[in-house]
């Protein structure tokens, strides 16, 4: 009766499932979820924006096959052909249906393996690339100690209930985070059908994350179930250059699972805000004039917008002369600025003169350079002189008469 009420809700909340309400926008308050252990990061840099039982160590089913996909993308090429080896699978086993034998690019057996979540493609991928299964979960464990996932640990590349294939929340977002950063694994796990060229025969396949079709903002990633499991789902959204990634495991039925990912991938995506950090009306600095008795206005160049999350702060860092030496144009560009956001550098911009910078005459020149009572005694020095020379033009005149 629970599961079946659980269930119902999470269909309820999938049908009214629609862009994020200016509550939910005004609500930091952590997602609710049916969920045994949950996670939703930052897709930019990994940082946690909820944890929910995230170290929890659980059967993580079909979601195994991240790593698998991590091996064949760094250790074989797309067009790298495996042959498929012997794979007696039982009738509710996911698979491309691979004969023994028949052949197929890695960039096919990577869409069967993250789209139809194919156990088939899986042990094609571990045979072609360490010579067995055994081997490549060698490889598997070797990899999650090289990345960190203390948590971590694999039995078969497919996701088989085993005391030994476990992970955690935490470490699969950490997982996720890494292969999101692949394009070719971003282009894969956003396709919501694919079609596998390679092979005996022409096959189509359904993305089985369903949230990929249904909703445009959700950008993939991988689905699994098993008893021990329950139904389990990594996804990711992005909207608007935020990026999150979430973890649910131990949900209930595949609604709950569902509602539970679109819950946190909203929720997180609710907590970014662009703000504008630069705005060219406002002066960023004021630097001396050569040889003028004024200052000149620095701004930036056009306004500057970044995205930041809650909590997070912004400042700037103008790097700009000490002085500048006129004349120059309004615009010109003397400098930059710099946007941080809790100290990371996210924008670089131009700062510019915001009127023009006048040159400096002569006068201003010797005045800036002598002091003024030395530049009067010059000047008065400079007229006398004058005087002299006109007087001694109109003695030679009266001579020569």
């Amino acid at each position: 009766m629970r599961r079946l009420l659980l269930t119902l809700a999470a269909l309820a909340a999938l049908a009214l499932a629609g862009p994020a309400s200016a509550a939910a926008q005004d609500s930091p308050e952590p997602p609710d979820l049916s969920a045994a252990a949950a996670i939703v990061v930052d897709g930019r840099n990994g940082e946690v924006m909820f944890a929910e039982n995230a170290d929890s160590r659980r059967a993580i089913a079909s979601t195994t096959k991240l790593m698998t996909a991590l091996l064949a993308l760094e250790r074989a090429r797309p067009r790298d052909v495996f042959t498929a080896p012997p794979y007696d699978a039982e009738p509710v086993e996911s698979r491309i249906n691979l004969r023994a034998g028949e052949r197929m690019r890695v960039a096919d057996l990577l869409e069967g393996l993250l789209l139809e979540s194919a156990n088939d493609a899986a042990v094609t991928l571990a045979d072609g690339i360490s010579g067995s299964s055994a081997a490549f979960v060698a490889e598997m464990n070797e990899r999650a100690d090289e990345l960190g996932l203390a948590d971590t640990s694999y039995a078969n590349p497919i996701g088989f209930d085993d005391p030994a294939n476990y992970s955690t929340a935490r470490d699969l977002a950490a997982l996720s985070l890494r292969l999101m950063r692949r394009p070719r694994f971003r282009r894969i796990v956003d396709m919501p059908v694919a079609e596998l060229e390679s092979g005996a025969s022409r096959r189509v396949i359904d993305n089985r994350n369903v949230l990929v079709a249904r909703y445009p903002w959700v950008t993939g990633i991988k689905t699994g179930h098993t008893i021990q499991a329950g139904d389990v789902l990594v996804g990711s959204a992005r909207r608007g250059g935020a990026r999150v990634i979430s973890v649910v495991l131990g949900t209930p039925s595949e609604a709950a699972r569902d509602a539970d990912t679109l819950t946190l991938l909203r929720w997180g995506l609710d907590r970014f805000r662009r703000v504008r950090a630069v705005d060219p009306r406002r002066p960023l600095a004021r630097v001396n004039v050569e040889y003028r008795d004024e200052r000149a206005t620095l701004v930036a160049r056009r306004p500057g917008r970044v995205l930041i999350r809650d909590g997070e702060r912004i400042a700037r860092r103008v790097r700009a002369p000490g002085e500048l030496e006129g004349p120059l144009p309004a615009g010109a560009r003397v400098g930059s600025v710099t946007v941080l956001v809790d100290g990371r550098p996210v924008r670089r911009m131009a700062l510019v003169t915001a009127d023009e910078v006048p040159g400096a005459g002569t006068l201003r020149i010797l005045t800036s350079v002598l002091g003024v009572p030395l530049t009067l005694l010059g000047t008065l020095a400079i007229l006398v002189a004058a005087l002299l020379a006109i007087t001694r033009i109109r003695a030679r005149r009266r001579l020569v008469r």
